[in-house]
């Protein structure tokens, strides 16, 4: 029984790859490629010759099939993509479900990926985050993704092609205001750029300035200065007796309701348990 590997490639430096996956590279049978003309560039480089097979997303599952059975003779296979970690954002993940279906071995190497070099470079908070991949091109199909996210604390992260970005900061500065954003293009490569301000500004930068090369679009959660305001827009026109008829409905008691309807207007308990004797 043979091994697939999945080995990670450099997102621009061709320096950013591990000694073990070219060493694995170096021993495989055969290497699996997203675009092996591409994948050339980064063998030729450390003269590795390998026989190439193209494994894309058109073809992902025809390929899986085969690819298990040649585990099955007996041969190690590597599989890489154009850049970065296999199974994020690319057909790698059809590989990996159809090895552990059919209980083949395979190994995730550890190595380059986009998504932390961004965060790290960003400045935003790094404790959690969210990956989204490419935002769809359609309304109808990211306005239902964004209404998932647009409450959630965590940092956002997305990629996106240089001719959409400037649609994508749009429609993110109209969905979800004008939060901090970090855009980041051409990471590790000789055109590197780390760009670092408010939504709202980073539509106005882009106005006359064609964005060029691939971005990673780093975005800031909903902060609980944002909460708070949203909570208080929510019952500054309620009376003191509907604030407290709203936790109730919530299913809060009518004690810890008081209680919190004091907190929210920053009254003395005592003043809205009087608006509560007829509740």
């Amino acid at each position: 029984m043979g091994k697939l590997y999945l080995v990670p490639t450099p997102i621009g430096n061709l320096k950013d790859i591990t000694l073990r996956a070219l060493e694995v590279l170096r021993e495989v049978d055969v290497i699996l490629a997203e675009d092996t003309r591409q994948s050339l560039k980064l063998l030729n480089h450390y003269e590795i010759k390998k026989p190439l097979i193209s494994y894309h997303q058109h073809n992902e599952r025809e390929k899986a099939f085969s690819i298990g059975e040649r585990l099955e003779r007996g041969e190690n296979i590597a599989l890489i993509t154009d850049a970065g970690t296999p199974g994020i954002s690319d057909p790698g993940s059809v590989m990996v479900r159809e090895c552990i279906e059919k209980k083949l071995p395979f190994e995730v190497l550890p190595g380059a990926t986009a998504i932390t070099t961004a965060l790290v470079n960003s400045g935003l908070d790094t404790t959690r985050f969210i990956f989204s991949g490419f935002l769809p091109r359609e309304n109808k199909e990211r306005k239902p993704l964004i209404e998932e996210l647009k409450d959630r604390k965590e940092t956002l992260i997305f990629y996106e092609a240089p001719h959409r970005l400037k649609d994508t900061l749009a429609f993110l500065y109209d969905s979800l205001g004008n939060r901090t954003v970090a855009l980041c293009r051409e990471l590790t490569k000789l055109h590197e750029e780390i760009i670092r301000l408010p939504l709202a500004e980073a539509v106005e930068y882009y106005s006359n300035k064609d964005p060029r090369g691939e971005y990673v679009v780093v975005l800031q959660g909903k902060t609980m200065e944002e909460i708070q305001r949203e909570e208080e827009e929510k019952w500054s026109s309620l009376t003191i007796e509907e604030h407290i008829l709203s936790y109730i409905d919530d299913g809060m008691s009518k004690k810890d309701a008081i209680k919190q309807v004091a907190k929210d207007r920053n009254l003395p308990k005592s003043e809205v348990y009087k608006h509560s004797l007829d509740i």
